[in-house]
């Protein structure tokens, strides 16, 4: 199962999924790398970091010309504020990761799932708040702090954290939805740099010199799958779309936690 095209496959019906929803699918993209492809849990979390990696990086660009870097750049304390916090999480989340045994590691990853099942299901649909709830230092307090746990969690799983950075731009910070998503690419990028940072001194980094034409694939697909998704976007109502989508999860996590 280990072939390019079958990453290629699965990449595309990932980043699809992910597509409908404003995410790049990593979510779903470990939980094939565990269960199907049967990488171990650090393995299947690095190459999912280095899969989102190329995917976010990719996906900034792609949306210039909704959100123009004008627009981004003219928010950069929120993005500073916020990478305050992930740049510090990330590196712990992947200090910790490594020094899990796989059996904790799963159990970890099985609960984060629901987790994001949760937020899927609750938060995703927030419409923006007009003022921020909190102003000043409490603001950026609130946000460093944010920033840390959902560092913490992207290096855990190898996703770039937009499940939780776009509610909390929109929660906290009163951020418009589209600006939200290209706002969370921006402080993905160099805080999943930094977990990859760390990850690449631990053993398990050689998964990507042995798999490198398999990430590749599942990276193109899930760009290709992304854009497809894109496209698609409100031909499936949310009404239907998320719960499904929170219920593969839930599935996923389950599957996850019985791996052994």
């Amino acid at each position: 199962m280990r072939s390019n095209p079958a990453a290629f496959g699965t990449g595309a019906a990932i980043g699809t999924l992910g597509g409908l929803i404003g995410l790049g699918g990593a979510e779903f993209r470990l939980s094939l790398l565990i269960n199907l492809f049967k990488f171990r849990g650090l393995e299947a979390v690095i190459l999912n970091k280095a899969t989102s990696l190329i995917v976010v990086a990719t996906a900034l660009p792609f949306r210039a010309r909704a959100v123009p870097f004008s627009e981004i750049g003219a928010h950069w304390a929120i993005i500073l504020n916020l990478l305050a916090g992930s740049l510090l999480g990330a590196y712990v989340g992947a200090a910790w990761a490594t020094r899990l045994k796989s059996e904790t590691l799963y159990k970890i990853i099985a609960v984060l799932l629901l987790l994001i099942a949760g937020v899927l299901l609750l938060a995703h649909d927030t419409a923006a708040a007009n003022v921020p709830p909190l102003t000043g230092a409490f603001l950026v307090v609130a946000g460093a702090v944010a920033g840390f746990f959902i560092g913490v969690v992207a290096s855990l799983l190898g996703v770039a954290g937009g499940e939780f950075l776009i509610p909390t731009l929109i929660l906290l910070f009163g951020a418009e939805v589209k600006l939200a998503g290209s706002l969370s690419l921006a402080v993905s990028l160099p805080t999943m740099l930094v977990g990859f940072a760390r990850y690449s001194r631990d053993q398990s980094f050689s998964v990507l010199r042995a798999n490198w034409l398999f990430m590749l694939a599942m990276a193109a697909g899930s760009m290709i799958g992304t854009f497809i998704g894109g496209l698609l976007l409100g031909i499936v109502p949310n009404s239907i779309l998320l719960p499904g989508l929170a219920a593969i999860l839930v599935i996923s996590a389950v599957k996850v936690w019985r791996h052994e």
